[in-house]
């Protein structure tokens, strides 16, 4: 039996990781495709823990693999976490709060159970989904960041920075990762776009974004460090 492992990087989630998990829960994948939860508290300053610990206890029909970082390290940092520890074919990562929509893993799976792909990369800015009007220069810097990714990886991506990206695990667990911080999308990207013959997709699907008032902890400062690591990685290829 196939098995997906959703990789879940949280930090001060207590409001949102039930939400999260139980539209995760709800998900019947394609080729009765198993799920394994691995979820990283990348050392919360809220309740997130105890939030966790307690929807395992009411929920033990679900496989779900709980860590904790003693220090606060970063999302990448959670993400590497992560990653050591799957366990399934493939790995999709998660954010925490609810702007990624779980019931379109399928979308996301479907180019690589049909044979065709090695990455998926989920693209909010083609296709028909929803998408929430919100900051218009978060868009321009992520469109920018896109673009100068794709100058120097020959790719054609259209959302280089979206958090819903699926791989075989075996690729991403030969990758030697070392952005500790909201640098793992530019790396991994340079990275997987020099592996020979990558087969890489892309899909579109919705957004659901959050205002800073509602959680959202990405900065200007975190689009500056991701132009650092496409000149890193990309151009000047740092393995």
């Amino acid at each position: 039996m196939e098995k997906l492992s959703i990789i879940i990087p949280a930090y001060n989630e207590e409001q949102t990781i039930h939400l999260i998990l139980d539209k995760i829960k709800d998900v019947v994948l394609i080729n009765n495709i198993e799920k394994e939860i691995i979820i990283i508290n990348d050392c919360s300053s809220d309740n997130t823990d105890q939030a966790i610990q307690s929807y395992k206890d009411q929920n033990l029909d679900l496989t779900i693999h709980h860590y904790t970082h003693k220090t606060n390290q970063g999302k990448g940092s959670a993400l590497h976490t992560g990653i050591k520890h799957a366990t399934g074919n493939y790995i999709i990562i998660q954010d925490a709060d609810l702007e990624y929509d779980p019931k379109e893993y399928n979308i996301l799976l479907k180019p690589i159970v049909d044979g065709f792909a090695d990455v998926v990369y989920g693209s909010r800015f083609v296709g028909g989904k929803p998408h929430r009007i919100l900051f218009f220069w978060h868009t321009i810097g992520n469109k920018f960041l896109t673009f100068v990714s794709n100058m120097f990886t020959n790719l054609n991506l259209t959302d280089m920075e979206t958090c819903y990206k699926i791989f075989r695990t075996q690729i991403i667990k030969d990758i030697s990762l070392k952005e500790k911080r909201f640098g793992f999308e530019p790396e991994i990207t340079a990275k997987i776009a020099r592996i020979p013959k990558i087969r890489i997709y892309e899909v579109g699907i919705s957004y659901y974004g959050r205002t800073y008032q509602e959680g959202k902890k990405i900065s200007w400062k975190d689009g500056f460090r991701a132009l650092f690591c496409i000149l890193k990685y990309a151009v000047l290829r740092i393995k």
